[in-house]
């Protein structure tokens, strides 16, 4: 049976970025398991159930919902200490912007993300502002992971309109660094493709994609990469 591991932020995941790979992969018989930074439940980002939020469907809410209150995955986390790349065949890490706090700057994480796309098997999928991980990890030769790999994710254009001058959100929290300035910095090929409806970039076994409208196209993109069919 095919296995995915999925690295979940305690400090607000964004519920699309998370549920719909994870869904999409139930439908393909994928045994999968979750892992937060400490083991425990994972905390979701309001304003991704929010369907004031334009960004924001019913449908997408009550599915989100559904999942992170009775999914018994999310709900019993293992902490990422335990976990292994080499158990799995793919490592994905959803978005939001809690992982800036937590989950890309975990040495577990980081170390996962290389094992699982500088190993012969593996493979990572990263989405969002967990992309901002590539702007810390590194492989065993102690170079950025980033660094000359093509790379989309939550850009700055998008992430202006979100924090104020002095880069605090509106929940008041202040954003420690810009995603797309960290893999910049260590190398990457930064194309988030602000032209299109979605953005997924595979480079090797690494995958990585903008943001919530790009989650389905990336669960599949994902199949697709490993060889699997995504059922109709």
């Amino acid at each position: 049976m095919t296995s995915a591991l999925f690295v979940v932020t305690e400090e607000g995941y964004w519920g699309e970025e998370c549920v719909e790979p994870l869904r999409t992969l139930d439908e393909e018989g994928f045994d999968v398991t979750v892992a937060t930074p400490s083991g425990s439940k994972p905390v979701l980002d309001e304003t991704s159930v929010d369907t004031d939020n334009p960004l924001v469907d019913e449908e997408t809410a009550e599915r989100v919902r559904e999942a992170h209150e009775n999914d018994e995955r999310l709900n019993d986390p293992i902490p990422l200490a335990a976990a292994s790349a080499d158990d799995h065949d793919v490592v994905v890490f959803p978005g939001g912007h809690g992982t800036m706090w937590d989950v890309n700057q975990d040495g577990h994480a980081r170390k996962l993300l290389s094992d699982a796309v500088e190993g012969d098997d593996g493979k990572a999928l990263v989405v969002c502002h967990a992309v901002g991980l590539l702007g810390f990890g590194r492989n065993a030769d102690g170079e950025f992971i980033a660094d000359g790999r093509d790379v989309t994710g939550f850009p700055n254009a998008f992430e202006e309109d979100i924090v104020d001058d002095n880069d605090v959100m509106a929940n008041g929290r202040k954003l420690p660094y810009w995603v797309e300035d960290e893999v910049k910095a260590a190398g990457g090929n930064w194309d988030a493709e602000l032209d299109a409806d979605e953005s997924v970039t595979v480079d090797g076994d690494l995958i990585t994609a903008r943001g919530p409208a790009s989650s389905r196209a990336a669960a599949a993109t994902l199949l697709e990469e490993l060889g699997v069919r995504q059922t109709a």
